[in-house]
């Protein structure tokens, strides 16, 4: 391992070994990789953490994963078929800036028709929503506006999510199988615009996000990024 993975989070150098390992074709696409025990020992780490690395890992579309068996590198094409599922926190700590987060809203609300369809639930049952400003040193740079399945994240009400982000704690308590996601270019509403300090005109790039479990959905993410502070990237290697 070199010097600069040598200073990444023990999750992220787990992660980089194994994203080395299937650019390199150690384990070619429908191989099993080595278990979470093998991992833990190898890295003296917990399964919590080798548990991340390899959730993000099947996020970015590198690795399947079957309950009871292991993980399998996936299938090449598979990868530039997918968005990237990004914890914010962790976009502007690699930039080098401050990540901080302002709860607006944490609470249970009943779901309506439209959105208890989106969630798979029927109308009425209860549903866990959230609302975080996400700030970059200072600056506002996304608005998340996030429902949240009870059943496959039943403490997530619980968080104090002014000190991790939803994302990162949904990476670890809930078990990620696909997602489906929208990019368009919109305008905020009244109150988003006010949350990000930005007018009513100005355009933003709005990502609508939802993540399913085997069992169920997850989570649906209205994330509103002003057009001025944010830029979508991202890349494929084969």
């Amino acid at each position: 391992m070199n010097a600069a993975a040598q200073n990444l989070a023990p999750y992220a150098r787990v992660k980089q070994h194994l994203k080395d390992g299937l650019a390199e074709g150690l384990w070619p696409p429908g191989v099993q990789m080595p278990s979470e025990s093998e991992l833990v020992a190898q890295f003296g780490v917990s399964r919590m953490t080798v548990n991340r690395a390899l959730k993000e890992l099947q996020a970015e579309g590198l690795v399947n994963r079957v309950q009871g068996v292991g993980s399998f590198a996936a299938p090449l094409h598979k990868v530039s078929s997918m968005l990237r599922l990004r914890d914010v926190h962790d976009e502007i700590a690699e930039r080098g800036h401050v990540h901080q987060a302002q709860v607006h809203l944490q609470t249970t609300e009943a779901a309506t028709k439209g959105l208890a369809a989106q969630l798979g639930l029927k109308p009425g049952t209860k549903v866990f929503h959230t609302c975080i400003v996400h700030l970059e040193n200072g600056v506002p740079l996304q608005v998340e506006d996030r429902y949240v399945n009870p059943t496959e994240a039943p403490d997530y009400l619980a968080q104090d999510f002014s000190q991790t982000t939803p994302t990162h704690y949904l990476f670890e308590a809930t078990a990620l199988w696909r997602a489906q996601y929208t990019i368009e270019s919109s305008l905020p509403t009244a109150q988003e615009a006010q949350w990000l300090g930005i007018a009513a005109a100005d355009p933003c790039l709005v990502v609508v996000r939802r993540t399913m479990s085997r069992t169920g959905v997850i989570t649906l993410a209205r994330l509103v990024h002003p057009g001025g502070r944010y830029v979508l990237e991202g890349q494929f290697e084969p």
